[in-house]
This record gives C-alpha cells, structure tokens and sequence, in this order.
C-alpha cells in the first residue's frame, strides 16, 4: 500500500512539474495564436459588415429595403471595421520593423 502511494505521489509530482514546463514553452506560441485569432476575427469581421452592405445596397435598389437608414449604418459599420483592420496591420507592420531595428 505504501508503494502505491509513493508512485502516486511522484506521479502527481512529475505531471505538475511537466505541465509547467509546457506552459513556458507554450507561452510564446500563446501570443501568437492570440494575435492570429483577433487579427482573423477582424478580417472576418470586415467580410461580413461588407457582405451586410452589399446586402443592403441590393435591397435598396430593388426596392425591398423597409428602412433606408440601416444603409448608411450599415456602412459606417463597415467603415469602422475596415479602419480597425488597417489600424491593426499598421500596428503590426511597426512591431515587425522595430522587432527587425533590434541588434541581439
């Protein structure tokens, strides 16, 4: 019985001290899938304010459209979402050049 409880002991001992390790490893790797997920999500988000706009102009044109004030709404939304999306990628593109400037 006590050899049981030894090699939980070091069982529990050594899944803690592994999961550490892969949160150190992973960490780097954490950032980037961060800032691969909120940049997609900007994109997408601009494909589907853009898609609404579309959608609408087309209702508008042909006569479906219940209220003409949704357009012009629907547009500053797409404009602000394209606005964030190039704000996002001048962002980047400076982190990148100062991150290149470095001397290690």
């Amino acid at each position: 019985m006590e050899v049981n409880q030894l090699q939980s002991i070091n069982f529990n001992q050594l899944s803690k001290s592994i999961s550490i390790d892969q949160k150190r490893e992973s960490s780097a790797g954490d950032g980037a899938a961060m800032f691969q997920d909120v940049f997609q999500n900007t994109v997408n988000n601009v494909r589907a304010t853009q898609k609404d706009v579309e959608n609408k102009q087309y209702l508008l044109a042909t006569g479906q459209l219940t209220d003409a004030h949704s357009l012009p709404i629907a547009e500053a939304k797409a404009a602000v979402s394209l606005d964030l999306l190039i704000s996002l990628r001048n962002k980047a593109m400076e982190s990148y050049n100062e991150l290149i400037k470095m001397q290690l």
